[in-house]
């Protein structure tokens, strides 16, 4: 999926459409960690991953800014280290004017009130006024993935990003995962309006019939009922 197809898609879905659609596909769901949260509310973005494994200097993601494509989203791997930030203003300014659509910190950032004024979406644990004070070696591959939590994530992969927080899917089945999303979507959308015009949840989902099937079978689950009606609430 091109970028622009990506993001246009994106703006009319939400993170947890696409983790719903992740799991009726039977695809690892990769959340970020709850913490993880955008330094603004309401920040969204999405693009392909450019990773980049700090090591206490940001020569790393200046480097990774060379080979980047407009719309990628650096996803900054601070090893989710609380004592330092990685990721300030100058930073944040060197992605824009690469065309970055915006950035992943898994560890803090610093220069909030800067941050917000470049208008840059970013992710992070937090912040903290200091900078790394260490050198390490860089580790091998530090251009090639990242980490986030549990999750290793590189170029194959794309990111999205909103108020629920950061998720990543592997870009060569991006396109089937935003179909069935759009899906879900739709599901919800419909049975909201129908609840706002009196319809309760639990009439159009045949509630009822549900808790006598599974008194006459207690291993039914009401995903199985859900999807032999059709409805959508959880996956």
């Amino acid at each position: 999926m091109e970028h622009e197809e990506l993001r246009r898609r994106f703006a009319a879905l939400t993170t947890a459409h696409l983790a719903d659609a992740c799991l009726r596909a039977g695809t690892p769901v990769r959340c970020a960690p709850p913490p993880l949260r955008p330094l603004e509310p309401g920040s969204r973005l999405a693009g392909r991953v450019l990773p980049a494994r700090h090591a206490g200097s940001v020569d790393v993601f200046f480097e990774a800014f060379e080979d980047a494509a407009p719309g990628d989203v650096l996803v900054a791997d601070n090893a989710g280290r609380t004592d330092e930030s990685c990721v300030g203003d100058l930073v944040a300014l060197e992605a824009a004017a690469a065309g970055l659509g915006g950035i992943v910190v898994w560890g803090l950032h610093r220069d909030t009130a800067d941050l917000r004024e470049i208008g840059l979406p970013v992710f992070s644990l937090g912040a903290t006024p200091t900078g790394p004070r260490r050198l390490d070696a860089r580790p091998d591959g530090a251009l090639d993935s990242a980490v986030v939590g549990e999750w290793t994530v590189s170029r194959t992969d794309v990111v999205l990003g909103d108020d629920d927080g950061v998720l990543f899917l592997p870009a060569a089945g991006a396109g089937d995962l935003f179909a069935l999303a759009e899906s879900v979507r739709d599901t919800e959308r419909r049975q909201a309006d129908r609840v706002r015009a009196g319809v309760p949840l639990r009439r159009q989902l045949d509630f009822p019939a549900y808790l006598e099937r599974r008194r006459r079978n207690p291993a039914l689950t009401f995903r199985e009922h859900l999807r032999a009606v059709g409805g959508a609430v959880e996956e």
